[in-house]
């Protein structure tokens, strides 16, 4: 399996941009995490990937249909488990059982934080933001409402790094591919 493939499953699934672009983002930070750690970067990149295959289709549902959407696909029970993981306390209690789904489950909400952080800046670009201007974001319940910073913040001690350390290896990753996200 490749990134290639993987992004070719997500679209027989999917055709809203923003989710795509969401799965191109999570994918690539993946991949940054996996190569600071020495791990399979392709693998972890396609996890990234296919993390939310069912969203459009199943919104309220989301991640019951997956692993028959991943099985059919090839996919075996440890990638499906991964994907699955990132629903830890939201939508299932498929707890992260190893670094690369903590990450996952970590970086899912906050790719999306600091997409929302680019969006507001007149240039909306990735390179015009820096860990402080996140963090500043950070500190306003009101904007990018919808992100779980409580559980972010627990994640990040379970993956054994700080917040500033996990946001700015996610930005880092993120402005790799700025282009490929419009940003």
């Amino acid at each position: 399996m490749d990134t290639k493939t993987a992004l070719e499953i997500l679209k027989k699934h999917t055709t809203k941009i923003n989710l795509i672009k969401h799965a191109i983002a999570v994918s690539a930070t993946m991949r940054h995490f996996a190569k600071l750690h020495g791990e399979n970067a392709e693998y972890w990149a396609c996890v990234g990937m296919l993390h939310d295959v069912d969203y459009e289709k199943y919104p309220d549902t989301h991640l019951n249909n997956t692993p028959e959407i991943l099985k059919a696909e090839g996919f075996d029970e440890p990638f499906i488990h991964a994907v699955l993981s990132h629903g830890y306390e939201l939508r299932n209690d498929i707890e992260p059982s190893n670094y690369m789904e903590w990450v996952l489950s970590t970086v899912d909400q906050l790719t999306g934080f600091i997409t929302a952080c680019a969006l507001i800046l007149p240039e909306r670009k990735l390179s015009s933001v820096t860990l402080d201007s996140i963090k500043k974001r950070w500190k306003v319940p009101s904007f990018a409402a919808g992100t779980n910073r409580e559980r972010i913040m627990r994640y990040c001690e379970k993956l054994g790094h700080d917040f500033d350390y996990v946001a700015t290896q996610t930005l880092i990753a993120m402005q790799s591919i700025a282009g490929d996200l419009g940003l």
